[in-house]
């Protein structure tokens, strides 16, 4: 089989998994966390490249907007952590490297490009410039540590070696 059609395949059944379990969340103080799309963002990051990895961060969005599950703070909640996790770590090729991109794009990048499509698109008045910061990075978080162990997991086990090019 073609990799192109491997990465195809996976980002598929990534989508599908992200859109599935978008209704999975975690209680932190008085906040919900929703990992899945994060843990998502890194394992398709880590296994299939930043713009893979940005694609399915986009189609998971999309089908959470029109299905109703999803607001449009999807997109820059998700597209910015996808693509930096897997863009650094196809250059650093260290794990860490993944987490930091998803934590940092998603958490402060994202966050800050919320802040417009709350403030003129959505029309909420009440958004600030960083309110949309710390739950970002809860969630980035949350979803980064459980990806971060599942590939290190499926890593020690031996089930998927990177640098073989297995995808």
């Amino acid at each position: 089989m073609n990799q192109n059609t491997k990465k195809l395949a996976f980002s598929g059944i990534f989508i599908a998994i992200a859109v599935v379990f978008s209704a999975f969340s975690i209680p932190v103080g008085v906040a919900k966390v929703f990992p899945v799309q994060h843990l998502i963002n890194i394992v398709g990051g880590v296994l299939l490249g930043p713009f893979y990895a940005l694609a399915i961060a986009f189609g998971t969005s999309l089908i959470r907007i029109l299905i109703g599950t999803g607001s449009l703070l999807a997109f820059p909640g998700s597209i910015f952590g996808a693509f930096l996790s897997g863009y650094l770590y196809k250059y650093h090729r260290r794990l860490l490297t993944a987490f930091l991109g998803e934590v940092l794009g998603t958490g402060i990048i994202g966050a800050v490009c919320s802040y417009p499509i709350a403030l003129f698109i959505m029309g909420n008045k009440e958004a600030a410039l960083f309110g949309f910061v710390i739950p970002f990075i809860s969630s980035s978080l949350a979803g980064a540590v459980i990806g971060m162990v599942l590939l290190k997991t499926i890593l020690w086990k031996g089930q998927i070696k990177l640098d073989s090019g297995t995808f």
